[in-house]
């Protein structure tokens, strides 16, 4: 049986596209290698959002070219964002891969690889990709089965200026509600599901493009509705396109984590305009009003970007000054990428890449005391924790005694925390558990991002 390997790279989104491959791959009678310097093919799923994606995109190849030099594999695949940005000049630079597909070209890939091992080359890299996975394609889990990421959209229309999104994912293209519902239902069948993240370029979006309206709040009343997963958690949204009955079911559903992902990248109102937001300080502050208000308990993930062009140290400070009064639960920080292609690409008075990382290096520590401010005021509080995987025995159950009774130990998250990009909770107990299980802990101990409790 011909074995592939495939390795994934980039966010979440990326991730889902790289679960569909495998099912393909599956479904055409490939075996999926679990060592990549082992199989007769080898398919990476590029990311080339920002300079850091795209430099470890390349170097990945370069090790797969080196592998085939080596003839431990016999042919390479590129897929995704790196080959839709730059198609021809990955061919001139890259000729040792086999073939090279577009974000929207990866149904193919069971048929390509074929190909290339009988020694064609052949590329395929649609000029605005319109292709949009659905239900009928069955999906090989990467994540842990017990969670899973449901991607409801591709594409996007917001243009931001730093953005290179819409340029190799294309417009906007929203799945059907019910072809989601049946594709959460197939994966249950399977696996026991704790908890469903949903993503999208844009979810505060999802559906307007098929139903003239935004359809997020519809679906999460028919998913919820299912009951198939005792967390439902929203990622990457928009602060201009939150509707009161958006908030009211966030509010008011209980297995919708009261957490949201909400990238606001600035305050000042002259920079967001430059970066082709749409929305403004005024806006942004009453937006967090109103979910506070609404959602005391309400965890809220932003990231800012620090260094775009003609961000002034006034304007700087004016971000700084924002984050100091607002204490966000998360918060990510990037430096500005300048991305050829996009809007701001030829902006005057670029930041110099020594003051973006003083700006950078400025807020991180900012966060770090944030975080552990916030941090330390859970500890002696009683907390529900989803268990990813174990971390360590602290004692093995045949030194176990009555005065030492068996403990074990295990990495979980709060609904306050996203898988792999935000915090975890180190759970001692002196019970078995799976990943998938839910269990009550209190907080004894606080790092610095991180908890640490014992099973009540």
């Amino acid at each position: 049986m011909t074995t592939i390997g495939l390795i994934s790279l980039g966010c979440p989104r990326n991730l889902v596209d790289s679960e569909v491959m495998i099912g393909l791959l599956k479904k055409s009678g490939f075996r999926i290698a679990a060592d990549i310097s082992k199989c007769d093919a080898a398919v990476v799923n590029t990311c080339a959002f920002i300079e850091d994606a795209k430099k470890e995109s390349v170097d990945l190849i370069l090790q797969l070219v080196q592998l085939k030099k080596e003839k431990k594999i016999k042919s390479i695949i590129v897929t995704g964002c790196l080959p839709q940005r730059y198609p021809r000049e990955l061919r001139v630079e890259l000729p040792e891969v086999d073939a090279f597909l577009g974000t929207g070209d990866f149904i193919e890939l069971p048929q390509t690889i074929r190909k290339t091992l009988k020694g064609k080359s052949c590329d395929r890299i649609s000029r605005v990709p319109s292709f949009l996975s659905d239900h009928t394609n069955q999906r090989g889990l990467i994540t842990p089965f017990h969670f899973i990421y449901l991607k409801l959209s591709e594409g996007c229309n917001n243009r931001c200026t730093y953005c290179i999104i819409p340029r190799i994912r294309g417009k906007l293209r929203s799945r059907r509600i019910n072809s989601l519902l049946t594709e959460v239902r197939g994966l249950s069948k399977k696996h026991k599901i704790s908890e469903i993240n949903l993503v999208g370029q844009d979810t505060t979006l999802y559906g307007t493009d098929l139903y003239q309206r935004p359809g997020l709040v519809k679906l999460l009343k028919k998913l919820t509705a299912l009951k198939m997963a005792r967390w439902i958690r929203l990622l990457y949204t928009h602060p201009e396109h939150y509707t009161d009955d958006l908030i009211d079911i966030i509010k008011n559903e209980p297995s919708i984590c009261k957490y949201i992902d909400l990238p606001f990248q600035h305050i000042n109102d002259r920079v967001l305009k430059s970066m082709n937001r749409k929305t403004t300080r005024k806006g942004i502050m009453g937006l967090i009003a109103r979910l506070k208000k609404q959602i005391p308990a309400l965890a809220i993930r932003t990231t800012f970007i620090v260094g775009f062009p003609g961000e002034t140290e006034k304007e700087f400070d004016e971000l700084v000054d924002f984050i100091k009064q607002t204490k966000f639960e998360r918060l990510g920080i990037f430096e500005y990428s300048r991305e050829e292609g996009t809007g701001a690409y030829n902006f005057k008075d670029q930041i110099p890449d020594k003051i973006k990382k003083e700006r950078f290096d400025t807020i991180m520590k900012l966060q770090q005391e944030v975080s552990r401010d916030i941090n330390a005021g859970f500890i002696g509080k009683e907390l529900e924790i989803l268990i990813d995987e174990a971390d360590v025995i602290a004692r093995s159950p045949e030194g176990a005694t009555k005065q030492s009774p068996v403990a074990y130990s295990y990495i979980g998250r709060t609904e306050y925390d996203a898988p792999e990009v935000d915090g975890n909770c180190f759970v001692r107990t002196k019970r078995r558990h799976k990943p998938g299980d839910f269990v009550k802990v209190k907080v004894t101990d606080t790092l610095e991002y991180d908890l640490t409790g014992e099973e009540i």
